[in-house]
């Protein structure tokens, strides 16, 4: 008796679609206050710190600009900008007055 080719061949689990590391760097970034730049689908680069995000969006904050709210199917790439950005504060709001 010969055993059918499709049988023979044990079927591979296709690979999970969420591995839980994009939460993961979206944390790191938010939590370090890293400086980003996001290139959206439409080609147009905004830049800024991640300050939340959530499983279908993120929340960009700029300095001087209004925040963005930003859909995660409309990024294209997420880059790290050199640097940490400068916490606010009441002090450097001060000092700058």
């Amino acid at each position: 008796m010969t055993v059918p080719v499709s049988s023979r061949h044990s079927a591979k689990t296709p690979p999970p679609g969420e591995t839980g590391q994009e939460a993961l760097y979206l944390r790191s970034l938010s939590e370090r206050q890293i400086n980003v730049s996001i290139k959206l689908q439409d080609g147009e680069t905004v830049n800024g710190w991640i300050e939340y995000f959530d499983d279908s969006m993120l929340r960009l904050t700029r300095d001087g600009k209004p925040n963005l709210f930003i859909y995660k199917n409309q990024i294209q790439t997420i880059t790290e900008n050199v640097g940490k950005r400068a916490p606010r504060s009441a002090n450097s709001r001060e000092a700058s007055a």
